[in-house]
C-alpha cells in the first residue's frame, strides 16, 4: 500500500544565491566575534550583556511547547495508523539507548587515557563553593525522586495548560501524543479538518519564530560577551586540560561515531553540519540547544524527513538523546576522582556508566542542566569515592568553566539529534533521499525557501509553486506529499 512521504521541490529556475551579508549565520558570527572583543576589552560592562541572550532564549521558550504540540499532533494524526507511530517510537528509543551507551563509554575512555584531573592544582573559591552547594542540593532533590518521581514530576502532566506555561517538553509531548491518538480515531473527513486547523496554527507560530530569529545575532553578542568576561583567560587556565579533552572527545564523537552512522544511512556528516550552521552558531552564542528546536523541526522536514518522524524524534531526543551531556557526565565524574588523587576501579566505572544511562534521561536542553545531572548521578552512586564533601568540592572546581563546556554539550547534543532524526527516518522508510541529497549539496535551497515565504508576499502570491516551496524551513511546515511505495524492510541496511 502506498504511503505519504514528505518531499520537497527545487526552487524556481533563476533563484539567485543570497549574498553572504544577508544570511543569518553571517550576522550571528559577527555577533559572536563582537561579543568576544567586548568581553576582553570591557569585561565589567560585558557582564551586564547576559540579559540579551537570556531574553532571546526566554522568547523562544514561549513557543517551544506550542510548536512541539502542533508538530507532533499533525505528524502522527496524518499517518492514520497508530501501530506505525508506535513502531517509530520504539525505533527512536532503541537508537537513543545505543547512542547513550556509546557516548558514556567514549567519555570513560577519554578520561582514562588523558587523565585530565591527574596532578590538578587548584582550590575553588568561596563563591564557587556556594554555587556548588546549590547544584548539589538540586541534584539531591533529583536523586531522591527516582524513577517514580521522574514519571510523576517530569513526564505525566498535571493539567492540560500547565506544561505549556512551564515549558515542560516531556509533558507537552505526552499531551501531544494523546491528542494525536484521539484525532487519529476520528472519522477521516473530521480528522482532516482538525489536522488542517492545527497545521494552520503551526504556520502562524513558525512565522513568530522567524521574527524572533532576527534577534539571534544580538543574543549571540550578549551571551558570548558575558562568557568571555565572566570566565575569561584567568579562570580557565587551571582547567584548560579538562576543556581540551572534553571538546576533543565531542569532536571525535561527531566525526567518528556520528560520521559512521551517517555514512551507513547514506549521507555525509560534514554536509549535515553545514546545513545546520545557522543553528550551531546560535547555540554557540546562547549556550542553549533549546533555542534552535523550532528551526530544526522545519529544517529537517524541508531536508526530506517526514513530518511525523521529525515531530516525534526531535522533541524526544531533547530529553533522551543527549550525546554531549553523556560524554560530560563520565568525563566529569572521573575528573573529580582524579583531581582528588584517587583512582576509580574499572568495575566501579562500568557501574557508574550504567547508572548514568538512566540519570542522563530527562536532562533539559538548557544551560547548566548537565551540572545538575552530574551532581544527581554522583549522589545516587554514592559509595566511598563520591562522598558528599568530595562531590561538593568537585562541582565547585568544574562550575567555573561549566558555561564553556555547556556550549560543547549543546552543540554535540544538537548534531546528535539531527543525525538521529535523519537515520531513524531512513530506517523507517520515511526519508526523501533525493531531496536530502539535493539540500546537503546546496543548503541554499532551504534558504531560498525561507526568503520566498517571508520576503515578498507579492512574489509568493504571483508564483504558487514558489509560495508553496517557500513555506519550508522558513518556520512553516508544509504538507507536501507524494504517493510512493515504501522501502522494503532492510533496504536501509543493504544500500
Amino acid at each position: 500500500m502506498a504511503q505519504a512521504v514528505t518531499t520537497g521541490t527545487a526552487p524556481p529556475p533563476g533563484t539567485k544565491r543570497k549574498r553572504v551579508y544577508t544570511q543569518l549565520w553571517f550576522w550571528v558570527l559577527v555577533g559572536i566575534t563582537a561579543g568576544i572583543v567586548f568581553g576582553l576589552v570591557a569585561p565589567d560592562a560585558a557582564k551586564g550583556a547576559k540579559w540579551l541572550a537570556d531574553g532571546f532564549v526566554q522568547m523562544i521558550k514561549v513557543i517551544v511547547g506550542p510548536v512541539i504540540f502542533c508538530t507532533v499532533v499533525v505528524g502522527i494524526a496524518s499517518i492514520g495508523n497508530l501501530a506505525r507511530a508506535g513502531g517509530l517510537a520504539l525505533r527512536a528509543l532503541f537508537y537513543f539507548l545505543i547512542a547513550t551507551v556509546v557516548a558514556l563509554t567514549i567519555g570513560l575512555v577519554a578520561a582514562n587515557v588523558f587523565a585530565p584531573g591527574a596532578g590538578f592544582q587548584g582550590t575553588p573559591s568561596a563563591a564557587d563553593l556556594a554555587r556548588a552547594a546549590e547544584q548539589v542540593e538540586s541534584g539531591a532533590e533529583s536523586e531522591k525522586s527516582g524513577l517514580v518521581g521522574f514519571l510523576l514530576d517530569d513526564v505525566l502532566p498535571t493539567s492540560f495548560l500547565g506544561p505549556f506555561v512551564d515549558n515542560e517538553v516531556l509533558r507537552v509531548l505526552v499531551l501531544a501524543i494523546l491528542t494525536a491518538c484521539s484525532v487519529s480515531m476520528l472519522a477521516p473527513a473530521l480528522r482532516q479538518r482538525v489536522v488542517g486547523s492545527i497545521d494552520t496554527i503551526a504556520k502562524v507560530i513558525f512565522g513568530i519564530i522567524k521574527l524572533i530569529m532576527w534577534a539571534a545575532p544580538v543574543a549571540a553578542f550578549g551571551g558570548m560577551a558575558y562568557t568571555v568576561a565572566a570566565f575569561g583567560a584567568g579562570s580557565l587556565t587551571n582547567l584548560l586540560k579538562l576543556m581540551g579533552v572534553f571538546w576533543g572527545t565531542c569532536l571525535l564523537f561527531i566525526v567518528v561515531v556520528l560520521g559512521s552512522v551517517s555514512a551507513w544511512a547514506g549521507f555525509n556528516i560534514f554536509k549535515v553540519v553545514r546545513l545546520i550552521k545557522d543553528e550551531l552558531l546560535i547555540i554557540l552564542g546562547t549556550s542553549s540547544s533549546e533555542s534552535v528546536l523550532p528551526r530544526l523541526l522545519t529544517k529537517l522536514e524541508a531536508a526530506g524527513a517526514s513530518k511525523q518522524t521529525v515531530g516525534m524524534v526531535i522533541p524526544t531526543g531533547y530529553s533522551f538523546n543527549l550525546d554531549g551531556t553523556c560524554i560530560y557526565l563520565t568525563l566529569g565524574a572521573l575528573f573529580i576522582i582524579q583531581a582528588g588523587g584517587e583512582t576509580l576501579p574499572i568495575g566501579v566505572q562500568i557501574g557508574l556508566a550504567l547508572l548514568m544511562v538512566l540519570t542522563s534521561k530527562g536532562a533539559a536542553g538548557i544551560t547548566g542542566a548537565g551540572l545538575v545531572t552530574l551532581s544527581a548521578s554522583l549522589q545516587a552512586f554514592g559509595g566511598e569515592f563520591f562522598t558528599a564533601e568530595a562531590i561538593a568540592v568537585g562541582i565547585a572546581v568544574i562550575i567555573g568553566i561549566d558555561r564553556v563546556m555547556s556550549e560543547g554539550r549543546a552543540l554535540t547534543n544538537c548534531i546528535g539529534n539531527v543525525v538521529a532524526t535523519l537515520v531513524i527516518a531512513r530506517w523507517n522508510g520515511e526519508l526523501d533521499r533525493e531531496r536530502l541529497a539535493a539540500v546537503l549539496d546546496d543548503p541554499s535551497l532551504v534558504e531560498a525557501d525561507m526568503e520566498l515565504h517571508h520576503g515578498s508576499g507579492q512574489a509568493a502570491e504571483s508564483d504558487a509553486t514558489a509560495g508553496t516551496n517557500a513555506e519550508v524551513d522558513a518556520g512553516v511546515p508544509v504538507d507536501r506529499t507524494i504517493e510512493r511505495t515504501p522501502e522494503p524492510a532492510g533496504a536501509a541496511s543493504r544500500s
